[in-house]
């Protein structure tokens, strides 16, 4: 029997031409017919995925917690960049924690059944050289885009059992004697499918919480990351002649090649921030100059290829030497993460690091006279004036996100630090350029400094320990760097 689709029934126009677009001009038939011949099968894939092994054991224990009940979790879709281009696809966290796959539309589906819970990958089915979508999609056709891997090759790379994403509808219908609930606010497509649920948001949170700690893969896979983030601290300061004679775009773009070449992309948009624009926490624009006597804040993370990601900051001068104003501020920066890090430890509440943290920076700011009343006064929760100098909290917790496990239960995320956490340590001090209340000196300077400190049994290890802190460390990292060849990129 031929399966061949009707060509000439999906986009006629005439018997020699076939209609494929927009703004396009018709396909001639006869060409079409020709492309759709002589094609050889593809080689089919022979190994498994590296984390197979263990995204079939976290499935495992996620079905456990959700025992008789179906759970649905999207992978999420392709989202519109401009116009007909798209944003490089980037899988929901908590779908690839399970699965470890990486193509858009996907879903898995956990279900119960007399042997055990059943876990599903739906994938789009595969479409070859006979579909009219294969040739003319300039979009999404396989010609164009590459191959997807179809239900057959995820089965086997992905250690699952995998099912055409077409056979999804029908297959929720026949679940629907157990309780479903699903991973929302991922795929529109997927929440219209079945009915909200009370329990739904359980999912997420769930999954947060089993991800807070890292087990020795996950480990490897963020040191991995580090590593490469710390190459990328290396190439901009190497690259900072450079920087400038053009701006903070060419810090960013130097760290993002790295990102590119090591990982799969930045796990968050790269902070660039030279001379006054230190001071503004979440500066993404990278746009501004780099002049000589300026500080440079650096806040960047190579995502790996398993998506888990690096986020350190290093706050470093541009022409190599710290001012004494610089110095200062520096240096109280350092003692106060110093502080924070001692702080990290099993059984240690989360928020020790930041308290630690803070009390040092209200202390330094009361000695150099910005903050008037006393440290005592200002640590009060009803008062907290520092505030308008550190602006954030000192710790978040890192991993497959940048801010990892944010849906866990606040009791849960602020609760003891236990073997095999992640979490960054991150103290700044920010003072703005018109700031009235900071001595002129001082006004324009931002100082942060982040490392990734992984909670050990013993107390705690710096991850990213590999980057200097102190100032002169600093000072003679970069130097020692520019001796080397100062616009050697090292790649």
């Amino acid at each position: 029997m031929d399966t061949k689709p009707d060509v000439s029934a999906e986009h006629p126009i005439s018997e020699k031409w076939v209609w494929v677009g927009p703004h396009r001009p018709a396909m001639p038939r006869a060409f079409l017919e020709a492309l759709r011949a002589n094609w050889a099968p593809g080689e089919p894939v022979a190994e498994e995925h590296v984390a197979a092994a263990h995204t079939r054991a976290r499935r495992d224990a996620l079905a456990d917690a959700f025992s008789s009940r179906t759970l649905v979790i999207p992978a999420g879709s392709l989202k519109v960049r401009a116009n007909d281009t798209d944003f490089r696809f980037r899988p929901e966290t908590d779908y690839f924690y399970l699965t470890g796959a990486d193509e858009p539309d996907c879903v898995l589906v956990i279900s119960p059944s007399a042997a055990g819970a059943r876990h599903t990958l739906y994938v789009p089915a595969r479409r070859d050289q006979r579909s009219h979508e294969f040739i003319t999609d300039s979009r999404y056709g396989e010609l164009w885009v590459g191959a997807r891997r179809g239900p057959e090759e995820a089965a086997i790379y992905y250690g699952i059992d995998a099912a055409p994403l077409e056979q999804l509808d029908k297959d929720l219908v026949e679940l629907a004697g157990t309780e479903i609930l699903v991973r929302r606010g991922v795929d529109e497509r997927v929440d219209a499918l079945v009915s909200g649920h009370a329990e739904d948001a359980r999912v997420a949170e769930v999954l947060s919480e089993m991800r807070l700690v890292k087990d020795a893969f996950e480990i490897a896979q963020l040191e991995d990351a580090i590593a490469h983030t710390v190459q990328g601290f290396q190439d901009v300061v190497r690259g900072l002649r450079s920087a400038r004679q053009r701006g903070e775009r060419v810090i960013e773009g130097v760290f993002n090649l790295r990102a590119r070449v090591e990982g799969n992309d930045v796990g968050y948009g790269t902070i660039a921030a030279a001379g006054p624009h230190a001071t503004t926490l979440h500066w993404m624009t990278n746009d501004g100059p780099v002049n000589d006597g300026d500080l440079l804040l650096l806040d960047a993370g190579v995502e790996g290829h398993q998506l888990y990601t690096a986020d350190v900051t290093r706050t470093m001068p541009v022409n190599g030497t710290f001012s004494p104003a610089q110095r200062r501020i520096y240096d109280l920066v350092l003692a106060a993460q110093e502080a924070g890090i001692g702080a990290v430890r099993p059984g240690a509440a989360f928020r020790a690091a930041h308290e630690a943290a803070i009390r040092v920076l209200v202390e330094g700011l009361h000695e150099l006279g910005i903050l008037a009343e006393s440290p005592e006064e200002s640590l009060q929760p009803e008062r907290q004036l520092h505030r308008r100098y550190t602006l954030h909290g000192v710790s978040h917790m890192l991993g497959l996100d940048v801010h990892d496990c944010a849906n866990a239960r606040d009791e849960i995320y602020n609760g003891e630090l236990a073997e095999g956490y992640v979490l960054t340590v991150e103290p700044g001090l920010y003072f703005q350029p018109h700031d009235l209340t900071v001595p002129e000196e001082y006004r324009g300077i931002g100082v942060r400094i982040e490392d990734d400190i992984l909670v050990t049994a013993q107390g705690s290890r710096n991850l990213s320990a590999g980057l200097p802190r102190r100032a002169e460390d600093v000072e003679a990292w970069m130097a020692g760097l520019w001796a080397a060849g100062e616009t050697n990129l090292g790649l």
